[in-house]
């Protein structure tokens, strides 16, 4: 089956750095295979048949930690469930110069539709949708500085986030897909 990693907080601002080729070593080191990296900010497309999806994250926080004496929050993602988060975003959302869009990916504690109850979200500015799995968030890139999701850094909820902006979201979708039809 394949899957996605999506690591918390590496190689943000001069901390917490991981090389991606030591990462991907690690990864097959814990038995995964087909690894590849996209990115330096810890996106981790591979593959494994022999365990449970659920079971992978803390495989794999431990070999982080036990090589890079790093503890880094993994989350973890099948081809279906990432294909179906992605399928959900807007087609007309972007991440350029006039839209910022990001996909805020949920820890378990997070992932319900309550978790917008706990944002502040300023309807004329904001764009928000919860799925399964994610938070989307668009906004018009002139509005960024006044939107209420910005105001989320340094809560309790955005230490149960991480985030990647709509094309990187995409691109990986794209990988995953190529790498599920080279199987």
């Amino acid at each position: 089956m394949i899957y996605i990693a999506l690591l918390r907080r590496i190689n943000v601002g001069g901390k917490n750095k991981v090389d991606m080729k030591e990462l991907k070593g690690v990864f097959e080191e814990a038995g995964m295979s087909l690894v590849k990296t996209y990115i330096n900010s810890g996106n981790i497309i591979f593959a494994d048949s022999h365990r449970r999806k659920e079971e992978l994250p803390a495989i794999l926080e431990r070999a982080i930690t036990g090589h890079f004496d790093l503890s880094i929050k993994v989350l973890v993602y099948s081809f279906d469930d990432f294909r179906r988060i992605a399928g959900n975003i807007p087609s007309n959302w972007s991440n350029d110069s006039d839209m910022k869009s990001d996909v805020w990916f949920l820890w378990a504690e997070a992932d319900d539709d309550t978790v917008l109850d706990r944002l502040v979200i300023k309807a004329e500015i904001d764009r928000v949708k919860y799925v399964q799995g994610a938070i989307l968030w668009s906004v018009d890139k002139d509005q960024v500085t006044r939107s209420g999701m910005s105001k989320v850094v340094g809560t309790p909820i955005y230490k149960l986030v991480t985030i990647r902006n709509v094309n990187t979201v995409r691109k990986l979708l794209g990988l995953m897909g190529e790498m599920e039809d080279g199987q």
